[in-house]
């Protein structure tokens, strides 16, 4: 399995588990990203940090340090 944070530019990918705990897996799923969900990789920033996703038909940005905590398919 593989994080989000390892997914390239123009893929889809589906949603396995999140990782980690408390209040930084509660503000992930907040924000929409929970077991089966599709996300698609819009962009990454110059710098690597942060990705754009559309996730749910929005636009999200998201730290590479979040995007580690979501294992994908």
């Amino acid at each position: 399995m593989k994080t989000l944070k390892e997914v390239k530019v123009g893929e889809t990918v589906k949603v396995v588990k999140l990782n980690g705990e408390g209040a930084l897996k509660r503000r992930v799923m907040d924000m929409g990203i929970t077991k089966g969900t599709e996300i698609y990789i819009r962009k990454v920033a110059p710098l690597g940090d942060p990705i754009e996703v559309t996730v749910r038909g929005y636009e999200l940005s998201l730290r590479k340090a979040d995007a580690e905590m979501i294992v994908v398919e």
